[in-house]
């Protein structure tokens, strides 16, 4: 059974994308615990982050931290948290969480609930912070 990350990869659900390549995708969390809370996701399906392949896995961290980068040039933030928790959703995601304090990784904290036009700018946002760190 596809899970919801497939179905945003093949199109059949619409996301607030901000980053892609051929193997990764980089797309808004529309429940965040922050503004600019990005998912970055393998384009293959694989449950558990840890039986990804090594060559994915590592290629993975290298997309979370260019994503990263923009993420941080983007919103106003002291860093961007890394979190890996993997059971809501069957299939491996990294979460990018700008903060400025430690609980803003707590996620038993109540999520944002941003209109489908603030995650639009918010993406666009990363997007244009990210072409300008990637310099494409």
């Amino acid at each position: 059974m596809m899970s919801i990350f497939s179905k945003i990869i093949s199109g059949e659900i619409p996301a607030h994308k901000v980053a892609e390549t051929n193997e990764f995708l980089a797309f808004l969390d529309i429940n965040p615990l922050a503004e600019g809370h990005v998912l970055v996701i393998p384009k293959k399906e694989v449950d558990y982050i840890f039986d990804i392949d090594d060559e994915t896995y590592m290629g993975l961290q290298m997309f979370a931290k260019i994503v990263a980068t923009g993420i941080k040039k983007a919103v106003p933030c002291k860093k961007v948290g890394v979190a890996v928790i993997g059971l809501e959703v069957p299939h491996a995601h990294i979460h990018l969480i700008p903060m400025n304090r430690v609980d803003d990784m707590n996620f038993a904290r109540p999520k944002l609930t941003p209109t489908q036009d603030e995650l639009a700018a918010t993406a666009q946002k990363i997007v244009e912070a990210l072409r300008e760190v990637t310099n494409e």
